[in-house]
């Protein structure tokens, strides 16, 4: 069956060296591409036949460079690394529209060179043309949909996978060498997945994400949001909280600063009857550097799957917040655990990430994070250490771990040195290392199950509401701290490997 083609003619590639104007050239071509789909698939539900098979494409921009000369050694990002053609495709520059901004300006500023936008030959699956409320299935009939297939591009998972994140993609002879860790399409299938998973749209994410494995931490962080957005901020007391404009809640429920105007578009979210897998809230900010939390539940699976659709926001840091088992005769519950290491017995990321793979301690997030609990808890120097441990974290797959015979998880927790145990910190510092998102972790002992201190109810629920609220403002304190930084500095050097790709 032959293609038909949406009418290129306008699209030949052109050079720019103007990073705004590149992104406008690739809003154009992205916007044509999926009006074309829409219109397509508009007469294709109305029951107009079809000679030919409708294809549309993604942009792409690409560099490229002859000199070896490299960019100043201090950054972390924004250059390539040697000569050559390096290329990526590009989706939704609507939501990516500041993050492509900065990654095209730096390439033009560090190599002194145009980069070049044009329509690529990678399809754009119909799926992810269609609109936030469109519903592909339901309004067709059965011999209709089975139609579709052969009229229409599909989803490709052999276009999505995360060889280049993984150091494990090797391009053809020829094939220009990525650009970025992630594809238009790879980009396309996490931000239906986030959706899925979060029940709030993409667009709502912040670029500073706390994950949780207790709803108690999301009622607070709710309070917190509901409250802050019941008052104006006070010109007497200027706060860090002041530029916080906006509080979403699945659904994509928004509540505006009780200073500010409603869009009309904004009050279109619905609370929703059944909570999704993994919620999200998210306390806003104009420029995206507000708070984004997920309850990701109980587990290393969960851990990966919603870090791994995340990733593809870029955002500049993500912690976890949660419980965990303490391993020390020394430690009280209610005592915080930073970790500088981890013990990953995991498991899900053996495949992407090698067990041998060293997951380092980042300067920037744990200096945040032990300035957060000073400052919160008003202890410092030596009586912080009687509340707070600096160590080793190990992750297990099996959550009754202690039940396992001969204590062989014992004797490997002691040979570690770990301070603590839970499952899913170690998933989420191995997945920040893979796709370069800065990382942290810390917990809060709720039990120690090898001395005697389990979690039972009475016990579990009076610890929770008294620690709860201090933790959680320790994260956010932290994510202050984080944000006053240049993010050149966050996003680090050791996070990047020696053939890098340009984008963050």
């Amino acid at each position: 069956m032959s293609h038909h083609a949406l009418p290129l003619a306008s699209f030949e590639p052109a050079r720019y060296t103007d990073a705004e104007a590149a992104l406008q050239r690739v809003i154009e071509i992205y916007e044509h591409s999926i009006a074309s789909l829409r219109d397509a698939l508009r007469r294709f539900v109305a029951g107009e036949p079809f000679a030919q098979r409708v294809r549309a494409c993604y942009p792409y921009v690409r560099v490229r460079t002859e000199t070896v000369a490299r960019a100043d050694s201090r950054l972390a990002y924004g250059f390539v690394a040697g000569p050559g053609t390096y290329e990526t495709t590009l989706t939704r520059p609507d939501l990516f529209r500041n993050y492509y901004l900065e990654q095209f300006a730096l390439l033009i500023k560090n190599h002194g060179v145009p980069i070049e936008v044009g329509l690529s030959q990678q399809p754009i699956p119909l799926h992810f043309s269609l609109a936030e409320d469109d519903h592909l299935e339901g309004s067709l009939p059965a011999e209709r949909r089975l139609l579709i297939r052969d009229l229409f591009d599909l989803p490709d998972l052999a276009t999505m996978d995360d060889g280049i994140a993984n150091g494990t993609h090797e391009p053809l002879a020829g094939e220009p060498f990525p650009l970025a860790l992630f594809t238009a399409p790879r980009v396309d299938y996490s931000l239906h997945r986030l959706r899925h998973y979060t029940g709030t749209a993409p667009e709502h994410f912040q670029n500073f994400v706390l994950f949780t494995n207790y709803q108690f931490y999301i009622d607070e962080f709710v309070k917190l949001g509901r409250e802050l957005m019941s008052r104006a901020p006070d010109p007497a007391a200027p706060a860090d909280t002041d530029d916080y404009i906006a509080f979403v809640e699945p659904g994509n429920v928004v509540t505006r600063r009780a200073h500010l105007l409603t869009d009309e578009e904004e009050l279109s979210g619905v609370p929703l009857a059944r909570m999704p897998q993994m919620p999200a809230y998210h306390l806003v900010r104009a420029d995206h550097t507000g708070i984004t939390m997920v309850n990701i539940g109980v587990g290393p699976s969960n851990a990966k799957t919603i870090t791994d659709h995340i990733a593809v926001l870029r955002p500049h840091a993500w912690i976890m917040l949660g419980h965990c088992a303490g391993l020390r005769n020394s430690q009280q519950l209610g005592d915080y655990v930073l970790a500088h290491g981890y013990v990953r017995e995991d498991h899900v990321l053996d495949e992407d990430l090698p067990l041998w793979v060293p997951i380092p301690p980042l300067a920037e997030v744990q200096v945040a994070l032990e300035r957060a609990v000073a400052e919160v808890t008003r202890l410092e120097g030596y009586e912080l250490k009687r509340i707070m441990r600096t160590g080793t974290v190990a992750s297990v797959d099996n959550r009754n771990w202690e039940l396992l015979p001969h204590r062989t998880p014992e004797r490997r927790f002691s040979q570690s040195r770990a301070i603590a145990l839970d499952m899913e910190s170690a998933t989420i510092a191995a997945n920040g290392f893979r796709f370069r998102v800065p990382y942290g972790t810390l917990l809060c002992v709720s039990d120690k199950p090898l001395h005697g201190e389990i979690k039972l109810p009475g016990m579990a629920n009076h610890f929770y509401r008294e620690r709860v609220d201090q933790h959680l403002r320790i994260g956010i304190r932290a994510v202050e701290i984080l944000r006053q930084q240049r993010m050149d500095r966050l996003h680090s050097r050791k996070l990047r490997s020696f053939a890098e790709v340009a984008f963050q």
